[in-house]
């Protein structure tokens, strides 16, 4: 049996949901099954989110991650008590909560960069919060990158063992066309292949995405996958990278959903992300390839406006610990 990997939780924003959603995760007998779940937060705040939660649940503050219990019923805590109870505020934007948000990430990546935890779960931070503590980071990517020493990170999407890959993110649509080479094209194939195989999966079948309907028919719709998107695959597979398209977008992604390719590249931030939620909106997981160590994110947000009430649901955040944990054993602790 393979040993359980220890997964480290920065609590998130401590006036948002993600130590409620933690807890709730934490209370399940499936989530100690796959793996040894860590708390990197502030231990006021983890039992204000029990009692909130209502769950069975007892704090076991740790130094390291080796002193951990790791079983139901003990949440193990790393405790960086950097937050005052008396000023938190639940769904209220603050310097305490972006300063603490940033401390128990940073946390995390060295325990992560010295090998004593495995991956990453995160749960949401709030970029007013981080402004307003002058953190110079305006979210969890860029920080990790920094933190991490790392360059240009990749994103993946996990849902229902469908994988999606982004060829180009937040930009206009107009503006992400104009990214869409040949050349990009070939050089995401070639990373989303070396991603997936510090993954530890072996089989790898890219598929990538029509732009325009019917990929273009020819050029009857558009010339953007004669002239770029098509040559650029074909450049890929000529660097021994299993891939084929473009597929109509309106199918590739339902194809993938039932095995015939193991990995879609989609060509912009929408394209991918309604794929991704229109399959299942709670369990799809962020994973962000390129930096040393494996990390995986829920795809939302702090939920200010439901924090502190006991609403949240927590099927993103379980499966944000899960993808880490089945990732975790074969993960290659090398950068893109």
């Amino acid at each position: 049996m393979t040993e359980r990997a220890i997964i480290a939780i920065p609590m998130g924003d401590p006036a948002g949901i993600g130590p409620e959603i933690t807890m709730k995760s934490l209370a399940k007998q499936e989530i100690y099954d796959v793996c040894k779940p860590l708390v990197i937060g502030d231990t006021a705040v983890i039992k204000k989110a029990i009692e909130i939660v209502d769950a069975n649940l007892a704090v076991n503050e740790v130094s390291a991650p080796s002193e951990g219990k790791y079983e139901l019923g003990t949440v193990d805590v790393i405790n960086l008590n950097n937050i005052d109870m008396k000023k938190l505020e639940y769904g209220q934007v603050s310097a305490q909560g972006g300063q603490g948000a940033f401390e128990y990430i940073k946390k995390s990546v060295e325990l992560a960069m010295e090998n004593q935890v495995q991956a990453l779960a995160t749960t949401p931070i709030n970029k007013e919060s981080l402004k307003a503590a002058k953190v110079p980071y305006i979210g969890h990517t860029e920080m990790l990158e920094d933190l991490a020493g790392s360059d240009d990170p990749l994103t993946m999407f996990e849902v229902n063992g469908m994988r999606i890959f982004f060829l180009t993110r937040h930009l206009s649509l107009k503006d992400a066309i104009a990214q869409m080479t040949k050349e990009r094209v070939q050089d995401y194939l070639v990373r989303c292949d070396r991603a997936l195989q510090r993954l530890g999966v072996e089989d790898r079948r890219f598929a990538v995405a029509g732009l325009n309907p019917h990929s273009g028919e020819g050029g009857l719709f558009g010339w953007e996958e004669v002239e770029e998107i098509k040559p650029g695959i074909e450049l890929a597979v000529k660097d021994g990278i299993n891939a084929v398209g473009p597929v109509p977008a309106d199918s590739v992604f339902f194809q993938a959903l039932n095995g015939k390719y193991d990995a879609v590249l989609s060509l912009y931030h929408d394209q991918g992300h309604i794929a991704a939620k229109m399959t299942d909106f709670h369990r799809t997981v962020s994973i962000t390839n390129g930096l040393p160590f494996l990390r995986t994110s829920v795809d939302h947000g702090t939920a200010f406006d439901i924090a502190g009430k006991n609403i949240a649901e927590s099927i993103s955040m379980e499966e944000c610990i899960k993808v880490a944990a089945q990732y975790a054993p074969n993960f290659t602790r090398t950068t893109l």
